[in-house]
């Protein structure tokens, strides 16, 4: 990083100055970050930290990736909005790359993930209705229990978290829920109105859940049997996060339906996009969806070098390699104040011991040693490292936290 830029106010007066200004919807960690790049960041006072949650998967290239930033920069010399009243010149080449990167035939661009998760619910119907044939107003969509798709009312409905659910209701009706990695019970909510299921291969909120082999595959099956849709969120497990261009490549899945966000901007721009196959999202005709800002040019810009970082395979590779060394290092920290883990690429979430501290305490720790992370629910927290990070790097945040459990 280049000199630091230091700021009339330090730490501790910025974090007073929001309290009465900022509506208290986050609890963040008690750092002011001022610059970033790769995987590190840099506090108002000109304190480095390991960036070891990286924007939730949104970071996914690092702080600044220079391609993505020179992705940027040509744009905003050019064009940055025309809204979608007019066509611009970037929007064709970022839908064929990004449908060519996922092998699906269409893409309908958003911004943020919930808005690409809301955007997939209303394909999910109006393909029931159209094509399924399933009675107006009846189409339902199953769900799965401690998912995390977003925070809009609708969503919130079918989440079984009380603390995003409590205060907002009523809520939209046609959602379904059953437990997360089992498909007896999926089966069993799955009926001729049922338009979709909606799951995340790996539920990254509720603490880096992984399903059993072969539960994918069979949610594909299923679908298939029932004439129903698989939509997958992909929003924090996609784009290279787990050592494959999308999770579901773990069990060589082919969902009708994946919703792609945070990563597809770079760190830079919101951009988000469901993808899929011709005959569900040519269900939508003009006027019955849109946003002003999806699929704008600079967001196409920034999102077709995302793609063509991950055309390489170079990044895939990465999270493969740097997860093993990953789950070596916890390997060794269970008993040891890790009670377990479950870690898929260079995604981890770790359990703790209750008796060291909640996870908010811990990730309070890590960033007093210089190292973030951020918890989860309980003693978790979640460990989702850029794919830019190096050996030595992981391998220094790793003996942190073993210090930090030990000491």
């Amino acid at each position: 990083m280049t000199a630091p830029v230091r700021t009339a106010r330090g730490s501790e007066e910025l974090i007073r100055a929001e309290e009465p200004v900022l509506a208290h919807n986050y609890h963040p960690l008690p750092v002011v970050v001022a610059r970033a790049e790769g995987a590190w960041v840099e506090d108002v006072e000109g304190r480095r930290y390991l960036d070891m949650l990286a924007g939730y998967s949104a970071l996914n290239f690092g702080h600044r990736h220079p391609a993505l930033i020179e992705a940027a920069h040509r744009q905003l010399d050019r064009l940055t909005l025309t809204s979608r009243a007019f066509h611009n010149d970037r929007l064709a080449g970022f839908a064929e790359r990004l449908s060519a990167l996922t092998g699906t035939d269409m893409v309908l661009p958003m911004n943020t993930g919930a808005e690409a998760v809301e955007s997939g619910i209303k394909v999910a119907r109006k393909w029931a209705y159209d094509v399924k044939g399933v009675p107006a107003d009846r189409a339902t969509i199953v769900v799965a229990a401690d998912n995390f798709h977003g925070r809009t009312t609708t969503i919130v409905g079918f989440s079984t978290d009380e603390t995003a659910r409590a205060g907002f209701g009523p809520f939209t009706p046609g959602f379904k829920i059953v437990p997360y990695n089992d498909l007896a019970a999926l089966e069993a909510a799955v009926d001729g109105t049922t338009a979709a299921v909606l799951i995340e291969p790996i539920q990254g909120e509720a603490g880096v859940n992984i399903p059993d082999d072969g539960y994918l595959a069979g949610v594909r099956e299923l679908t298939r049997r029932a004439g129903c849709l698989f939509v997958a969120d992909e929003i924090q497990s996609g784009l290279g996060r787990t050592g494959h261009t999308l999770a579901v490549e773990h069990e060589s899945v082919v969902p009708d339906v994946v919703l792609l966000g945070k990563a597809l901007g770079g760190g830079i721009v919101p951009v988000s996009a469901v993808v899929g196959s011709r005959e569900v999202l040519g269900v939508l005709h003009p006027g019955e969806h849109g946003s002003t800002f999806g699929g704008n040019p600079l967001a196409a810009a920034v999102g077709t070098a995302v793609v063509e970082l991950l055309e390489t395979g170079e990044f895939q590779r990465r999270a493969t390699e740097l997860g093993a060394v990953l789950r070596e290092g916890l390997d060794a920290l269970v008993g040891r104040g890790v009670v377990g883990f479950r870690a898929r690429g260079l995604w981890a979430g770790v359990d703790v011991d209750p008796a060291l501290g909640t996870g908010r305490e811990v990730s309070e720790r890590l960033m007093r040693e210089g190292v973030l992370v951020k918890d989860t629910h309980g003693s978790t927290i979640r460990l989702a490292p850029p794919l830019t990070v190096t050996a030595e790097e992981l391998r220094g945040a790793l003996g942190t936290l073993e210090k930090v459990l030990t000491s």
